[in-house]
């Protein structure tokens, strides 16, 4: 009997055929940032001069330096997540949702090295904070046949109000049905450029999600269709960089990933690389309009990271 992973291992390598649409890191698709680009030149520089030089001490010492950042870059910091507690203000808020607590992960990236600890980490964090409605903001895997290890990892989040999810990119390259369908249950809902209408504290909001923009999958019209105007309304978008369109059309709060906050990310420098749709907002709490804009560093991804760590996150929503 053909299991759930070996049907997505199969049409992942479909997929591979040259019509196939995965990632790409290439000028276009991600963007790497002038200034490390500068700073690899200085030292690559600084390097050529100890051999115009003979000058084995400095290239001990940059060697030295270049060989413990890359050993914390690589192995320390990719598995010390952090659990970020913000607290979000908003004058529209309504009075009966002040308090209310959003818990959220994205980026899991199941494949990869440190993914699924971190994982299960953030799942005991999430339910130890107790939130009031868990958000789940795609890339679940990189590669198909990980798609099996999901229920195990999460069928034990649960929160009074729902688990709400969306897929990313990668979801879609290795198998977005899969996925669904392993998560399938009453108090889960994956948002395809839809929208439900959630009760606390007898009063309504609504938390809507798109569809993947990577491939302009979305549909904004779609997720926000019979939102009534002034409705309090939260979206789940994988990509940011959608912002603009959602505070031109109401909503109040956007929560994203997609970018892991560049990975490599110094004071100064900002990001190493970011991929298109996390160009123009790539990390942390942001204003757009009068939307307020989250955007998580993901809990896994390429095991580099240094300066930015993995997280989960837990939101309150407070009303000035």
């Amino acid at each position: 009997m053909t299991s759930l992973a070996d049907t997505a291992v199969t049409r992942a390598k479909k997929r591979n055929d040259g019509t196939e649409r995965r990632f790409d890191p290439t000028p276009g698709k991600v963007r790497y940032s002038a200034r490390w680009l500068g700073l690899g030149a200085v030292l690559s520089s600084l390097a050529g001069l100890g051999v115009l030089r003979r000058n084995p001490a400095l290239l001990v010492a940059l060697g030295l330096l270049s060989a413990l950042v890359a050993a914390y870059a690589s192995r320390v910091e990719p598995r010390k997540p952090i659990f970020e507690r913000r607290t979000l203000r908003f004058p529209q808020l309504p009075r009966e949702l002040d308090g209310l607590r959003i818990a959220l992960i994205g980026d899991m990236h199941l494949g990869h090295a440190f993914a699924a600890e971190n994982t299960r980490w953030a799942v005991q964090q999430v339910l130890d904070a107790q939130p009031d409605l868990i958000a789940l903001s795609g890339d679940f895997v990189s590669y198909a046949a990980n798609i099996s290890e999901l229920p195990g990892l999460l069928n034990k989040l649960q929160a009074p109000l729902g688990v709400f999810a969306v897929p990313g990119n990668h979801d879609h390259w290795e198998g977005v049905d899969e996925i669904r369908s392993v998560l399938e249950r009453p108090d889960f809902s994956f948002l395809l450029n839809s929208n439900r209408r959630v009760e606390w504290r007898g009063a309504r909001f609504v938390v809507a999600g798109i569809d993947d923009v990577w491939h302009n999958d979305h549909d904004l019209d779609l997720a926000l269709a019979g939102v009534s105007p002034g409705a309090f309304t939260i979206l789940l978008a994988h990509a940011p960089d959608v912002a603009d369109e959602a505070a031109q059309r109401g909503v109040d709060l956007q929560l994203s990933g997609h970018t892991h906050g560049g990975h490599i990310r110094l004071p100064g420098l900002g990001a190493l690389v970011l991929p298109r749709h996390g160009w123009r907002y790539s990390i942390g709490h942001i204003f757009v309009g009068e939307m307020q804009l989250y955007i998580s560093r993901g809990i896994g991804g390429f095991p580099l990271r240094l300066g930015c760590p993995p997280e989960a996150t837990l939101l309150t929503l407070r009303r000035n």
